[in-house]
């Protein structure tokens, strides 16, 4: 099952295990984002007064991990220490990061 790519990774669903993931759902929550905007537009209602040479997350991966977390049943904020080095999530979020490395969604 193939789902939009991000920058030159594939996304491709598999089901022959190796690395394996329960929140491969969250691909299908990113394709209607990724059509109706929901997530930019949520972040264009805060205003960042962080300095803008100290931002290391822009304020919209920021409430798209939230979100994304929320819709995955992570509700507590305590759970985003463990999901920052998750690969689903970061792929959810639009993560840049050359480590994440290949799962696998069921």
């Amino acid at each position: 099952m193939e789902f939009q790519s991000r920058g030159r990774r594939e996304v491709i669903g598999r089901f022959d295990g190796g690395r394996i993931t329960s929140d491969g759902g969250g691909l299908l929550l990113r394709e209607v984002d990724q059509r109706i905007g929901l997530l930019d537009r949520l972040a264009a209602c805060f205003t960042d007064h962080r300095n803008p040479e100290s931002i290391e997350h822009s304020v919209r991966d920021l409430v798209a991990q939230r979100v994304y977390g929320l819709a995955l049943g992570y509700e507590d904020l305590n759970d985003h220490d463990d999901l920052r080095k998750d690969s689903t999530l970061a792929l959810l979020v639009g993560s840049k990061r050359q480590t994440i490395s290949p799962i696998a969604f069921f």
